[in-house]
């Protein structure tokens, strides 16, 4: 049986771009605070910190929304943080013990 599709052109329905300005807004004002932050806060460890949290919120926030991971089941999103979390561990350790080689 073929399926029947509308094709009036007068019947379109409108775009549901509501979530992705939402997303848009939220990603902008991070990236407007980091902007701040680059040319008011003089180079330290609070503002390499800051920019640090601020990456990976907009990271998390990213995947979350466009890659739909904040409505998967716990397991899934556990089984990506999970290895996420000790590669970032590896490689904090590795920069850490490179001093100790020389």
């Amino acid at each position: 049986m073929a399926e029947h599709y509308n094709l009036d052109p007068n019947n379109i329905p409108a775009p549901k771009t509501g979530k992705i300005w939402k997303v848009f807004w939220i990603l902008l004002a991070l990236t407007a605070v980091e902007f701040i932050l680059a040319f008011t806060v003089s180079a330290g460890f609070f503002r390499t910190s800051v920019f640090i949290i601020l990456t990976i919120v907009k990271a998390f926030y990213i995947v979350g929304e466009f890659m739909h991971l904040k409505d998967e089941i716990k397991v899934l999103i556990y089984a990506i943080l999970l290895p996420t979390a000790f590669i970032i561990w590896l490689i904090a350790a590795l920069f850490l013990e490179v001093g100790t080689v020389y």
